[in-house]
């Protein structure tokens, strides 16, 4: 049984400097598809800037006054490269269409003047296979966003990566408690002679004390983890925020924190820059515990300061400070769950553990690196406009690392 396409479910645009040319294209197919026009490239381009999710197949002249064609090509792989694209060219043009076709600009070219049968049959043909393509891609991405749910949140999952990220941190949170086991019966047999010391308040009111701020340190970081990989909405990113007084905001929080420990801390993102859809509510979250960790590795007296730029469409978010730099073995494993710790546990980075899963939440990557000298850098990058439902920018090499980790891939294969 053939498959029906709709026709008309991804549009068309046509760009040529001669308007009869579009008058002809849009009387001859405007019936069976849904087409955009355009007279010149930089007309083209605002189009697909604008409506570059509806299009499907962009055909455009290659000479015209100004940009020519290959130059709009090119700018429509950069800014929507699933977009099939051809190249309308005369016989005297063929060089470019050969050059075009070369550096990957086009899926096709053809000869200008157009035979209005021919192009219908090229025109049905490139939707279908962009149909096809996009059917194809979001199927992966539902399956990757499927494996990357079960990494996350699979309870076996869950306690292998809280083991490897939290394992050192419950040992020294239980040294309170062993302590407390071994000392009272020290502190009993000392004062067994006295009634009245072995019920000694103070003893057993600061032991009590310790243990339950121990255990509550334990319930907030397993809380944060929690937090970081629970999704509460369809459309979690709908919110955008402008940056420098978003920062603002959570360090107004935090000042009496860092004025106790003499820490200055500084927001040096300029205010032109474009918003940022994110979750906001685990955007606050991953900004809190990045100066969270600042403020216990921190010695008196350091400065921090945060800093952003743009680069291809990502927003990239440093946190900088001037304390001691972190170890490389630190380096390597407090952004990345799937690192195993050799050797003795220390105990920063249990807090960039959340914001690990707060950055690929939002399609990001967050790294660390050290400063010449002395200090380090904290970068966070995320897209202005995360994907809905879609692994991170840098799923792939997610995924790449927990397969590579016998105990998911084994858990994986055996929910299959």
């Amino acid at each position: 049984m053939p498959i029906e396409f709709d026709y008309k479910k991804y549009a068309i645009l046509y760009v040529d400097d001669e308007e009869k040319a579009l008058v002809s294209f849009q009387r001859a197919f405007g019936e069976d598809f849904r087409i955009f026009t355009a007279i010149n490239a930089q007309a083209g381009l605002a189009i697909i800037e604008k409506h570059g999710k509806e299009i499907g197949l962009l055909l455009t002249d290659q000479r015209m006054p100004g940009e020519k064609g290959v130059w709009l090509l090119g700018h429509a792989k950069k800014i929507q490269p699933q977009i099939l694209r051809v190249l309308v060219t005369a016989f005297t043009d063929v060089t470019d269409a050969i050059a075009a076709i070369n550096d990957g600009a086009i899926y096709k070219y053809i000869h200008k003047p157009w035979d209005p049968v021919a192009l219908e049959v090229t025109l049905r043909q490139a939707l279908e296979l962009f149909s096809v393509t996009t059917e194809r891609d979001e199927l992966l991405r539902e399956k990757m966003s499927v494996l990357r749910n079960m990494m996350i949140a699979d309870r076996v999952v869950s306690l292998g990566l809280l083991a490897a990220g939290l394992s050192h941190h419950i040992r020294n949170s239980m040294v309170a408690v062993k302590t407390f086991l071994e000392l009272a019966p020290l502190k009993m047999a000392e004062e067994k002679n006295s009634a009245e010391s072995l019920r000694d308040p103070d003893f057993w009111r600061d032991y009590h004390g310790n243990v339950q701020g121990q255990i509550e340190k334990i319930n907030t970081l397993l809380g944060d983890l929690r937090t970081a990989s629970d999704q509460q909405s369809d459309d979690p990113f709908a919110e955008s925020i402008q940056l420098q007084p978003a920062i603002n905001a959570i360090l107004k929080d935090v000042a009496g924190a860092f004025a106790a420990r003499k820490i200055s801390v500084h927001n040096d993102i300029a205010a032109d820059l474009p918003p940022l859809h994110v979750d906001k509510p685990k955007f606050t979250r991953l900004i809190e515990l990045l100066l969270k960790d600042e403020l216990a590795m921190l010695p008196t007296g350091c400065r921090i300061a945060f800093t952003a730029e743009l680069k291809d469409a990502d927003m990239h978010i440093s946190l900088t400070d001037d304390g001691p730099a972190l170890p490389q073995e630190a380096l390597r494993i407090i952004l990345d769950p799937f690192q195993v710790t050799s050797g003795t546990p220390s105990e920063y980075g249990i807090n960039l553990m959340a914001c690990f899963f707060i950055a690929h939440h939002h399609g990001g990557k967050i790294e660390a690196r050290n400063l010449p000298g002395n200090g380090n850098v904290i970068t966070v990058r995320l897209p202005l406009q995360p994907p809905r439902g879609e692994t991170a920018a840098g799923g792939t090499e997610h995924f790449h690392k927990a397969v590579l980790n016998d105990g998911l891939w084994k858990k994986l294969n055996d929910d299959a």
